[in-house]
């Protein structure tokens, strides 16, 4: 600072530089600015919030379907599922159909020595019976004996029961159980098979099967018999715990068309009394009479056991083999507490088939072996074959043309010798399948074509 500048500031200060005053007024006009916010089109807001959940619930449907659609079969490439196996049953050998009497000695064996008839007076007989006693022990003993093979066999024996629910005046929901005596007669490697009477399982909302040892399980069914009344139930193994499983057994079906069947000891099983887990003991006192039925003709076992009219179940014999399914239905009034039964032999196709679910072919007849006496007689032209005694209305044989009186020789290229071999012909062949049949229809031979139909459904 100079000297002069020091004198003329005597504090010794620096002096202070006069600065411009901002005037706001002076400011330009163009240099002002007001930001304002953008206005909300609230329609066109709206709008892309649609889009955005319609586009979102396609999208999710679109998902689901796909995961519906493709899970099963990336399931199958992951978890592959085993097929049910084809259930079977042997065919009965010539030796269960005859009696040891009835068949052929051959020629190469040597024949044995033959008895040497002794003839014995009256009181030797009467010596030879007061040696033998019959004791109570002894007929404790017998009866021990079928009490236990009563229980080994009832280990093949289950009680169905089809739940259904309804609702009262009073908006209260109850259950309503009908329940009915089955047998477990196969295993397919995905499920136990049950035969029972389907009459206790119509409009039921569930079923349940309740095994030997107490346990139970969820069953549905596989397929109805129309003709006889009786269902195959499929329960899941799944579903079956393996102490159920180390109990219970596959029921062995025997053979129903022996003719020494006739007399011999059976026991029932299942509800012979109306109730489940009874046990009755009686002897076979008819085999001769046949169910006439459409496409069918099963055996009636009759019996000397006195049960209920709404009997369930099967007959065993000594062997532990069933023999028949109870039904007492078609019995008749003067015998209805009688229990009668199928015999298994004419039964064992029907159940083959229910069990693997297989569409059966209709015709709608009723038919019989030609008699010997026509065949016998020479001023009767009848060859054997294959008896029409009735047509069912409306069936496919009546839309054929076959008509009561008529004889069936042939199917196709395989010639019918009796009404059994038409039989097996129509339960061999398919719905809509076409087989020719030869006729001969008074004294006159005649061919016609067949088209199956389905079988009618039952209730």
């Amino acid at each position: 600072m100079s000297e002069q500048e020091r004198e003329q500031d005597p504090a010794g200060k620096e002096p202070v530089k006069e600065q411009a005053e901002y005037t706001p007024s002076v400011q330009p006009d163009f240099m002002r600015e007001k930001i304002k916010q953008k206005p909300v089109n609230k329609r066109k807001l709206l709008r892309r919030t649609v889009i955005t959940v319609v586009m979102a619930v396609v999208f999710g449907l679109v998902a689901c379907v796909t995961f519906l659609i493709l899970e099963p079969v990336i399931s199958n490439r992951l978890y592959p599922e085993e097929e049910p196996q084809e259930v079977v049953f042997p065919e009965e050998t010539l030796m269960e159909e005859m009696n040891p009497e009835d068949m052929l000695v051959n020629d190469e064996v040597e024949e044995e020595p033959q008895p040497v008839e002794v003839e014995l007076e009256d009181e030797q007989i009467e010596e030879l019976l007061s040696q033998v006693e019959f004791g109570l022990e002894d007929y404790q003993s017998v009866y021990s004996e079928l009490k236990k093979l009563a229980e080994k066999a009832d280990h093949a024996m289950v009680t169905v029961a089809g739940v259904t629910s309804d609702v009262d005046w009073f908006n209260n929901i109850y259950e309503n159980v009908a329940s009915a005596s089955g047998v477990i007669v196969a295993n397919n490697n995905k499920a136990m098979l049950v035969l029972v009477s389907a009459g206790t399982l119509n409009g039921a909302d569930t079923i349940e099967v309740t095994f030997c040892n107490q346990t139970q399980a969820q069953a549905e069914i596989i397929q109805k018999d129309p003709v006889t009344g009786l269902a195959i139930l499929s329960v899941p193994l799944s579903s079956i715990s393996e102490e159920t499983k180390s109990v219970i057994e596959i029921a062995e079906l025997g053979s129903s068309s022996t003719n020494s069947l006739l007399g011999t000891p059976v026991i029932a099983l299942g509800s012979p009394l109306g109730t489940s887990g009874s046990v009755c003991y009686g002897i076979v006192t008819s085999t001769g009479t046949v169910m006439d039925m459409p496409d069918a003709a099963y055996k009636k076992i009759t019996t000397d056991i006195y049960g209920s009219r709404n009997a369930t179940g099967v007959l065993i014999n000594l062997k532990g083999m069933v023999i028949g399914i109870i039904d007492n239905v078609n019995t008749s009034n003067d015998m209805s507490n009688l229990l009668t039964a199928y015999g298994i032999t004419e039964l064992k196709r029907t159940i083959e088939q229910m069990s693997n679910d297989k569409e059966r072919a209709y015709l709608g007849i009723h038919g019989a072996d030609v008699p010997k006496e026509a065949l016998e007689d020479p001023d009767v032209e009848i060859p054997p074959g294959t008896y029409i005694r009735e047509i069912e209305i409306d069936s496919p044989a009546m839309a054929a043309g076959i008509q009561s009186g008529d004889v069936v020789i042939q199917v196709g290229d395989t010639p019918v010798g009796n009404y059994n071999e038409l039989l097996n012909i129509i339960r061999g062949a398919e719905p809509e399948e076409i087989l020719t049949f030869t006729l001969v229809r008074q004294g006159q031979e005649m061919k016609v074509d067949v088209t199956f139909g389905h079988l009618p459904a039952g209730n």
